[in-house]
């Protein structure tokens, strides 16, 4: 019987960590996105492409509920933001990336929020202490002459990148003839952001534009400025002012841990995301670990859907377990047992 096992546990070093096989297919960060880089015909990146599965061929067999896809297409024709709602695991992001996928809308502008998120966060950043050191430097190299000239001073664009819903509100592009396409932009888990940033987010996203204060500062004198965006790529603002041609398609996602003012739910349209059903499970675990996984891990599958009433068990948790006492073919039954009970813990479970 082979030995699965890299660590064992033994205090003599070895070089067993080369053996370690290939990651699952939603570890695999061996070919991150970069700008410029193609997409797939699909318009998937790496990300995406971890998010759907490896086989996302299959990723149209994922049996959405019809309330889902209601939900989505209810936002999509009212230009308004889809307010996901569910339990840990339960596909919220995953939702904004099939739609891109499905939809043909490229790569997935993703906006992680934290505690100390601020709104100014998501539309762009200003280093302000970068382009002072620079203005102070190329003084010193022209000889500490305080007029040595505008020309000496770096362009203000150079210090300002677009954030992930900055991004999502350029103006938009397309096809010569064809209609402009919407961005995709994932708000994920704002349930976790500060008290304020719901309420900060209105006027954005019932307007569809913002400004750039230090762009406007200066728009008599310069007019036009190039700056970065979250893509990487550079684009032209005018005025100091971005101003969306099509609304972005907008997943906000929360864990449902606290409550939104109302003035933010009725912009939105609202999805509570129930956890999966037997085709839809059986439809992710195929897509992420082929057909012969699913019939080799029957029994998790069905511990998994037979869960009790109200226990908390994430999808990324059976794709865990089925990923690793698959690779653990060569370990007793005891111990693979034992992984599955490791990584098929309840998350609400006391400690």
């Amino acid at each position: 019987m082979s030995d699965w096992r890299i660590y064992r546990g033994a205090g003599v070093p070895h070089e067993g960590i080369r053996r370690l096989p290939e990651p699952p297919p939603w570890r695999d960060f061996g070919a991150p996105h970069e700008p410029g880089a193609p997409e797939d015909a699909a318009g998937a990146d790496g990300e995406s492409a971890r998010r759907l599965g490896a086989h996302r061929r299959l990723v149209e067999s994922l049996h959405p509920r019809p309330e889902e896809v209601e939900a989505v297409n209810a936002a999509l024709y009212l230009r308004r933001p889809l307010l996901v709602t569910g339990n840990p695991g339960t596909g919220k992001s995953t939702l904004a990336h099939a739609v891109a996928h499905e939809l043909g809308l490229g790569r997935v502008l993703r906006w992680p929020v934290v505690s100390r998120t601020t709104l100014k966060d998501g539309l762009y950043h200003y280093d302000a202490i970068g382009r002072l050191q620079d203005v102070q430097l190329d003084r010193a190299v022209a000889g500490g002459d305080p007029g040595a000239g505008p020309e000496a001073r770096p362009p203000i664009g150079s210090y300002l990148r677009l954030g992930p819903l900055g991004t999502a509100l350029l103006p938009a592009g397309g096809e010569p003839g064809a209609p402009p396409r919407p961005r995709v932009l994932l708000v994920d888990e704002l349930d976790k952001s500060d008290i304020d940033l719901p309420s900060d987010l209105l006027n954005v996203l019932e307007e569809g534009e913002f400004t750039i204060p230090e762009l406007e500062r200066i728009a008599e004198r310069e007019p036009h400025a190039e700056v970065l965006t979250a893509d990487g790529d550079r684009v032209r603002i005018t005025g100091g002012r971005v101003r969306c041609t099509v609304f972005p398609f907008i997943v906000l996602t929360s864990n449902g841990e606290r409550d939104f003012p109302a003035a933010l739910l009725r912009r939105c349209v609202q999805l509570d995301l129930e956890p999966p059903g037997d085709e839809q499970l059986a439809a992710m675990v195929a897509a992420h670990l082929g057909e012969e996984a699913l019939q080799e891990g029957a029994a998790l599958v069905e511990r998994f859907l037979r869960r009790e009433p109200g226990q908390v068990l994430a999808t990324d948790q059976l794709l865990n377990a089925l990923f690793l006492t698959q690779r653990a073919q060569g370990a007793e039954r005891v111990t693979r047992d034992r992984l599955a009970e490791i990584l098929m813990r309840p998350l609400d479970r006391p400690r």
